[in-house]
C-alpha cells in the first residue's frame, strides 16, 4: 500500500506544522525504529524509559522516508531534507495516521467496542458467536488473538490492545475480505494511550469496572475515566452508509453504572441500554441455574422472554452473556432467539475456566483471574461444581498495583479451602517480596502459613505442589496468566502457557505421556528457598 503524506494529512484533525516535500510516498507507518523498512514513515514517541526522537537517525538509517515527531524540527538532529511533521502529541496522531494510512476501514465496518476489567475477552467471543449464528460477515480482534474470515491471527504475549497500526492493520483485513462487522476488545491502556481513537465505534459494552491499574492511572476515578472514552468516542463517529446505532449498553449491577449513564446522557446523539440482574435493568437475567455443565436463565425485557443456556460457568457469565446479547438484539436488531443459539454455540474461550483433563480423579482448571474481582468470581464458581474442596494457585505481578497482592490474598484465605502463593510476571521486583505482602494478606483473614497456604516462587511447582495436595472430587484452580503465552523475569519474557504447565504437571503425577515443564528462571533456585511452612 502506498500514500502521499499530503493524502495521509488531509483529514488529520489535529494542528501540525510540515516541512519537506508532502508529495513524497510512504509504503508504512511504525513507532519501532528497528521495524522501519525503505518507505516508511517513522513516529517518533516519548516513553516513560526512552524518547523515540533520540532514534530518528537510525529509522533514517533504515529507510524512513518522513518523520513524525513532538519536537521541532531544529531539535530532532541531522534530518537531512526528509520530511518532517511536527505534531502536539505523537501517540495519539500515530493512531489518526494510520487510520488514514489503511484507508478509514472503521468507516465500512460496523464497530463494536467491548471494555472493562473482566470479562472483555469473553463477551467479546460470545458476540461474535451471535453475529456468526446470525448469518453476518464479522470479525474479531480481541487481546488473544484477531479472527479474519478463516484466519486467526495471534496479537500478541500480554494482555493489552494491540498498537493503532495493528489495529487498523487488521480492520483493513477485515473490509478486503468482505466482512461487515467487526467486534473489538478494548482496555484502559488501549484508551489512554489512544490505540483505538480513529476506529469510528457504533456501539459500546461495558462489563465492570474494578479495582485494576490503579498503579497507571493513579485512581479508581481516572481508570473509570479512561473506560468511558470509549462511549464518549461514539459521539464522535461519523455517518456511515450502514447506519450508526450509537449506543452504549451499561452494566445496571456494576458501581460504574451511574458514572457511565451520566456520561452518556450528556450525548445527544447516543442512546443507552442496561443489562443485569437487578429489576431496574432493561434486559434482565431471570430464573438463573447453575449447574457443572454450563448457565441457564432467561433473558427478560418488557418485549420479549427467551431462554439462554451456555457452557460456560459461574455467577459472572451470565452477565458476560447478558452483555452480548444486550448488543446484539438491541443495537443491531438480531432476533432474540438466534442471539440465544449464539450463545450456546461457544464452547469455551482459551484460558478462561479451562478445564485440563487426562484422567484424574479431580478437575483441574486454568483461568485467566488476575484482579481482586476476578479471583473472587472464578472462587464462587468453582464452589458449586465441587462437594470436594478449592485449591487456588495465582500470584500477583511484579510493577504493578501492590494493593492487588494483599486483596488477592485475602481474598483467596476467605473463598478457597487451600492456596498455593506463587510468581506470576514479577519483572524487576523481589519475588520472594511480592509472596511476603500476599502472605500476610492470607494470613490478614485467618490463613495459616504450612496448612491451608504456602508460598511457592516457581510457578510450575506451585502448580505441581497443588495437584499432589488434591484428594478425588476437588478442584484445582491455576488463575492469573490464562491464555497468555509468556511469564516475565526481570526484562526477559520466558515463554510460559498454564495449560501446558498443568498438563506436564498431571501427567507427571498419573505417569502418562505429556508434554515437559516450561522453563522459568525460578526453577534454578533450591526448593529450600521458596517452599515455606
Amino acid at each position: 500500500m502506498t500514500i502521499t503524506l499530503r493524502t495521509l494529512l488531509s483529514q488529520f484533525p489535529f494542528p501540525y506544522s510540515a516541512s519537506g516535500n508532502l508529495e513524497r510516498p510512504v509504503t508504512g507507518i511504525t513507532l519501532d525504529s528497528r521495524a522501519v523498512k525503505p518507505g516508511d514513515l517513522f513516529v517518533a514517541m516519548r516513553g516513560g524509559m526512552t524518547d523515540g526522537h533520540d532514534y530518528i537517525p537510525k529509522a533514517i538509517a533504515n529507510g524512513a522516508v518522513a518523520v513524525v515527531g513532538e519536537k521541532a524540527v531544529g531539535q530532532v538532529g541531522q534530518i537531512g531534507n526528509l520530511p518532517y511533521i511536527q505534531v502536539e502529541n505523537a501517540r495519539q496522531s500515530l493512531t489518526w495516521l494510520a487510520a488514514a494510512f489503511y484507508d478509514w476501514p472503521g468507516r465500512k465496518l460496523t464497530v463494536v467496542g467491548v471494555t472493562g476489567t473482566d470479562g472483555k475477552t469473553t463477551t467479546s467471543n460470545l458476540l461474535y458467536r451471535i453475529l456468526v449464528a446470525a448469518g453476518l460477515k464479522a470479525g474479531m480482534i480481541s487481546t488473544v488473538n484477531a479472527v479474519i474470515g478463516d484466519e486467526t491471527l495471534d496479537t500478541g504475549f500480554h494482555v493489552t490492545t494491540p498498537d493503532a497500526p495493528d489495529v487498523q492493520r487488521y480492520l483493513a483485513r477485515m473490509v478486503e475480505a468482505g466482512l461487515t462487522h467487526v467486534v473489538l476488545e478494548t482496555t484502559s491502556h488501549g484508551w489512554a494511550q489512544f490505540r483505538v481513537d480513529a476506529c469510528e465505534f457504533d456501539i459500546g459494552v461495558v462489563t465492570n469496572i474494578t479495582h485494576e491499574h490503579l498503579d497507571q492511572h493513579g485512581s479508581y476515578e481516572n481508570y473509570r475515566a479512561a473506560k468511558a472514552r470509549l462511549f464518549q468516542s461514539l459521539e464522535r463517529t461519523l455517518p456511515k452508509p450502514q447506519g450508526n446505532p450509537r449506543l452504549a449498553v451499561l452494566n445496571r449491577d456494576d458501581r460504574s453504572y451511574d458514572f457511565l449513564a451520566a456520561t452518556v446522557q450528556d450525548q445527544p446523539f447516543t442512546r443507552q441500554v442496561s443489562y443485569g440482574l437487578a429489576q431496574g435493568a432493561d434486559i434482565r437475567a431471570e430464573q438463573v441455574v447453575y449447574d457443572p455443565t454450563g448457565i441457564h436463565f432467561t433473558a427478560a425485557s418488557s418485549e420479549f422472554r427467551v431462554v439462554i443456556s451456555s457452557k460456560l460457568v459461574g455467577a459472572f457469565n451470565v452477565s458476560n452473556c447478558l452483555a452480548a446479547f444486550t448488543v446484539a438484539v438491541v443495537g443491531l436488531g438480531i432476533a432474540p432467539e438466534v442471539a440465544a443459539q449464539g450463545l450456546a454455540a461457544l464452547e469455551g474461550v482459551p484460558g478462561r475456566m479451562e478445564r485440563i483433563d487426562l484422567g484424574q480423579d479431580f478437575t483441574a482448571i486454568v483461568d485467566f483471574a488476575h484482579t481482586p474481582n476476578a479471583l473472587k468470581v472464578a472462587l464462587e464458581a468453582a464452589r458449586p461444581m465441587t462437594t470436594g474442596r478449592v485449591i487456588s494457585v495465582f500470584g500477583s505481578a511484579g510493577l504493578r498495583d501492590r494493593e492487588k497482592r494483599r486483596m488477592m490474598a485475602e481474598t483467596s484465605a476467605e473463598l478457597a479451602d487451600l492456596t498455593v502463593l506463587t510468581a506470576e510476571d514479577p519483572r524487576s521486583e523481589s519475588l520472594d517480596g511480592i509472596l511476603v505482602e500476599m502472605a500476610a494478606g492470607a494470613e490478614s483473614r485467618g490463613g495459616v502459613e504450612g496448612e491451608t497456604f504456602w508460598r511457592v516462587a516457581d510457578r510450575g511447582e506451585a502448580i505441581r505442589f497443588a495437584l499432589r495436595l488434591a484428594r478425588p472430587g476437588d478442584i484445582v484452580l491455576a488463575c492469573g496468566k490464562g491464555h497468555e503465552q509468556s511469564m516475565c523475569f526481570g526484562k526477559t519474557e520466558f515463554l510460559w502457557d498454564d495449560r501446558t504447565a498443568m498438563r506436564a504437571a498431571l501427567s507427571e503425577l498419573l505417569g502418562v505421556e505429556g508434554p515437559r515443564m516450561p522453563y522459568l528462571p525460578s526453577q534454578d533456585r533450591p526448593e529450600a528457598e521458596w517452599l515455606k511452612g
